[in-house]
């Protein structure tokens, strides 16, 4: 007969806490040394803050590891923990609480490290306090440095740094170093924050600094074709390195040339474009030690014509003219309009604004029973557009009070075939001096002017000269000689009928 007695095993041994995160930790613990006669089936674990009596469950079946993480606490709170062993008769006695420990994290990395001085000994960093910091606060900071090619990070302060600064001292003269800075607290060391290029451990003259002429310190601004040439001083020993940028991009070679000097840097343009307008960075740097600045470029040119041109309104002696701005304002705020107003009649254009801002304006003055054309043209700081815009509609002034009565007449017909009111008459020259043969004729329509030298005719000749003035008909003959002596006619044609006038001219050399 075997007789077995068994019983609930012994609270579990050895619990503690080996870390702790933000929100977390983690629980271990060693099995009992009585498991009560039967097999450890699992554990029960049971957490709560330091002073409360409330344990709070943390599983509701048997974890059969080890090893626990606790999860979602209270960053800065402390707590104990406990621990139930499990077997088939029941749950042991508790198990002895963990030390008090506090759910707490590294803070984040520090922010903005830069190096503000070098020398030939030391070098002179700065930076910014972390973003997160949490309960755990900031101890101070830890500073150190390594040769560039090895991965050894020597200390370079012996008490944590409690400022966001500090200068390391001691180190090897010529030597390129690489920084970093890490933040400490109760939970340990943060991310560090390392400057991404090494420095040289020498001393620096003068640390680089641009000096920005005055006019360059607003928007610059150039027309289109004209030449730009921006001469930018600037300090700095050893020399340092000038580098340019436009928008964030490297300069194009072609178009923008660029010449350093040891204390000045040229920017030149032989032929400025729209498309050079933008904020142009001027860089200069020694090691990690930089400066910078940025110019404004703006290239303009004049605008384009106003759009859409209308008169909205007439009334009385007077006319409502609106506009919109021009769809291409030439880089440059539209400062004006100049509006002008023409007759229908004589098309001769009339200023009647200039360097008006508002898109409307009321025309007076305007002549009754007169149809009018208005034509804007836009303004900026290059002057007038080359081309205006000129009104859809027209402007007619309407004469007011009268009626206009048409009286129904049978229109005369003045239609009649040519007919010579005054003939040509014989006539007796001089050679050498320039003379007129004069008639005049009648017809309509206006009759077709045939001038001919015996039968021949003489359009075309540059010798003879054919004017036509409402009727009278002249022929000059340029010096005539013996030769020109012939019989001259004038035939008038029309679709009528036609008529023809002659005369002898009789050419004698000088006595």
């Amino acid at each position: 007969l075997n007789i077995k007695v068994v019983d609930v095993p012994d609270p579990p041994e050895t619990v503690r806490v080996t870390s702790v995160g933000e929100d977390w930790a983690i629980l271990v613990w060693e099995p009992p040394k009585y498991d009560g006669g039967m097999p450890i089936t699992g554990y029960l674990m049971e957490r709560k803050k330091k002073g409360s009596m409330r344990w709070m469950k943390l599983n509701f079946e048997v974890f059969t590891e080890l090893t626990y993480e606790s999860t979602k606490m209270i960053e800065g709170c402390l707590y104990e923990m406990r621990v139930f062993a499990v077997n088939a008769i029941g749950i042991s006695q508790p198990s002895q609480n963990t030390k008090p420990f506090m759910p707490i994290a590294p803070t984040s990395e520090p922010l903005h490290l830069t190096l503000e001085d070098v020398t030939d000994t030391t070098a002179t960093l700065k930076w910014r306090a972390p973003d997160r910091i949490g309960a755990g606060g900031i101890d101070g900071y830890l500073i150190e440095y390594c040769k560039e090619g090895t991965d050894e990070w020597i200390p370079a302060n012996t008490e944590l740094v409690e400022r966001c600064g500090f200068t390391a001292k001691g180190l090897p003269t010529g030597e390129k170093l690489f920084f970093r800075v890490t933040a400490i607290n109760i939970a340990g060391k943060s991310i560090p924050a390392t400057l991404t290029q090494p420095v040289t451990i020498r001393e620096i003259v003068e640390q680089p600094k641009i000096r920005l002429p005055r006019h360059l310190r607003q928007t610059y601004i150039k027309k289109v074709g004209e030449q730009i040439n921006l001469v930018i001083p600037f300090q700095g020993k050893p020399r340092p390195k000038v580098t340019w940028s436009k928008d964030g991009h490297p300069l194009d070679p072609k178009e923008i040339h660029i010449r350093d000097s040891d204390f000045d840097t040229i920017l030149f343009i032989r032929k400025a474009e729209r498309h050079h307008s933008g904020i142009y960075t001027l860089s200069v740097h020694i090691e990690s030690m930089e400066d910078k600045a940025d110019i404004k470029i703006r290239v303009v040119e004049k605008p384009g014509p106003a759009h859409n041109v209308l008169v909205k309104e007439v009334w009385g002696f007077n006319a409502l003219v609106e506009w919109e701005p021009p769809k291409d304002d030439g880089n440059s705020e539209i400062t004006g309009y100049s509006i002008q107003k023409a007759d229908k009649k004589t098309m001769e254009w009339f200023t009647v604004y200039e360097h008006s801002r508002p898109t409307r304006c009321t025309v007076s003055d305007l002549i009754m029973g007169n149809e009018y054309y208005f034509r804007v043209y836009s303004e900026n700081i290059c002057g007038l557009s080359e081309q205006p815009g000129i009104s859809k509609n027209t402007a007619n002034i309407q004469k007011t009070g009268l009626i206009n009565k048409k009286y129904n007449y049978k229109e005369h017909d003045f239609s009649m075939a040519p007919i010579f009111l005054t003939p040509l008459v014989d006539r007796t020259v001089v050679a050498g001096y320039t003379t007129a043969l004069n008639c005049a004729v009648r017809g309509h329509p206006k009759p077709k002017i045939i001038w001919m030298k015996n039968k021949m005719d003489l359009s075309g000749d540059p010798k003879f000269l054919q004017k036509n003035n409402q009727g009278v008909l002249t022929l000059n003959i340029r010096k005539p000689s013996p030769f020109d002596s012939a019989i001259y006619s004038c035939k008038a044609i029309n679709e009528l009928g036609e008529a023809v006038v002659e005369c002898r001219l009789e050419v004698k050399a000088p006595q």
